[in-house]
């Protein structure tokens, strides 16, 4: 039994035509076959040998018509200006119903030239020849039924298999968008996934390092940097459901409070400017991840005794700057990275593009590392969210 789709999307049917469906129309001419037998018919053997060929060219016609990788080759072609020839020659010769070759032409060029220019003029060649033909033979109230016909059978057969084309090629985009929505989802969870854990990791290992120093001397301060890293742990866990679901949304406010208390918990001087009117909330947000990313590292790399952050908004665009004493981000040895990003830097660079803005990190001309980040102020953000 054939599977069925839940939501009625069966790719069974969808699919094109086949070569077989388009076989049983050599029938039409059973008429003319049948008089070819009893010999109601002259040169019986020459006709007979004319059907045979009618029928294999049409045949390979329509077989290598439908083969998409063929179809661009001269080999459809030229079996079809056999068809042709074989069908001027059968209709010319003996007229009458023989006549009904130009419908069965006229669908194998519609198989063939789909999507072509030249189709529409084939058509109306083929039925204007199926009326002179008739007329010669006169068989004039032919005529009209045969031209019809012809016109008929070879556009609508064009139609049809351009509309299971198209189809096709709807599919296969949704497809390759659902892959490329796949893969941008990971890669947000990737970048979710790395700033949350390196950020919160970063900030226990400092507070259990402030906890181990003030045990021996101060167990009451000690014990107010256990809660806090209990504090911080079960933040994390809120923060990483939100950001699984992805609807986590950063606050820069709430971020410059943390690296203050991170820095500080660190013996990193903080010194934090704020300047400017409210920003739009993704702006924020985005920006509330680059201070969480940059006091990370320089936690983590500097090896600074100061850090100072910076935002200055103004009217069309946001400027954040984080700069301290320290040797770089990165560096393990002393030696001062030259600007080449992290994995948390390189997303955050990526988020900061796609938004219309830039981020760049180096060594301070003066001393120490420097990230900057600057990003446009869309005033009409909170309208469309709304």
């Amino acid at each position: 039994m054939r599977k069925r789709h839940g939501n009625g999307d069966d790719p069974e049917r969808h699919k094109p035509p086949g070569k077989f469906a388009f076989l049983p129309w050599l029938f039409m001419l059973s008429g003319d076959v049948q008089d070819l037998v009893t010999g109601e018919l002259p040169w019986p053997w020459l006709g007979g040998a004319g059907v045979v060929a009618f029928a294999a060219l049409y045949v390979a016609t329509v077989v290598f018509g439908l083969d998409r990788e063929r179809l661009g080759t001269r080999t459809p072609r030229l079996l079809l200006l056999g068809l042709a020839a074989v069908t001027y020659a059968l209709t010319i010769g003996y007229g009458g119903d023989w006549l009904l070759c130009f419908p069965i032409l006229s669908l194998a060029a519609g198989i063939v030239l789909r999507g072509e220019r030249a189709l529409g003029l084939a058509v109306l060649g083929l039925a204007g020849s199926a009326g002179v033909i008739a007329g010669f033979h006169g068989s004039w109230e032919e005529s009209m039924g045969t031209g019809y016909g012809t016109v008929l059978s070879g556009l609508v057969t064009a139609a049809v298999l351009r509309l299971f084309e198209t189809i096709a090629e709807l599919r296969a985009t949704r497809e390759e968008l659902a892959r490329a929505a796949v893969e941008r989802e990971r890669l947000r969870f990737s970048r979710d996934l790395h700033d949350l854990l390196g950020h919160t990791m970063s900030v226990i290992v400092v507070k259990a390092e402030a906890v181990r120093r003030l045990a021996p001397r101060d167990l009451d301060a000690a014990m107010g940097q256990a809660a806090d890293i209990e504090a911080v742990g079960r933040q994390a866990l809120t923060e990483i459901r939100e950001a699984v679901t992805g609807y986590r949304e950063g606050s820069l406010t709430t971020e410059l409070d943390r690296a203050r208390s991170l820095l500080d918990a660190s013996g990193i001087t903080a010194e934090i400017r704020q300047f400017g009117p409210p920003l739009p909330p993704q702006t924020a947000a985005l920006l509330g991840w680059v201070v969480r990313e940059g006091v990370t590292n320089v936690v983590r790399h500097s090896g600074a005794e100061r850090c100072v952050i910076e935002v200055r908004g103004e009217q069309d665009r946001v400027h954040l700057e984080i700069s301290d004493d320290g040797r770089g981000v990165g560096s393990d040895a002393g030696t001062p990275v030259t600007g080449t990003p992290g994995t948390g830097l390189k997303g955050l660079t990526e988020r900061l593009a796609a938004a219309g803005g830039f981020l760049t990190s180096g060594p301070d001309p003066k001393r120490g590392f420097r990230l900057v980040a600057e990003l446009p102020v869309d005033d009409n953000e909170e309208e469309r969210a709304a």
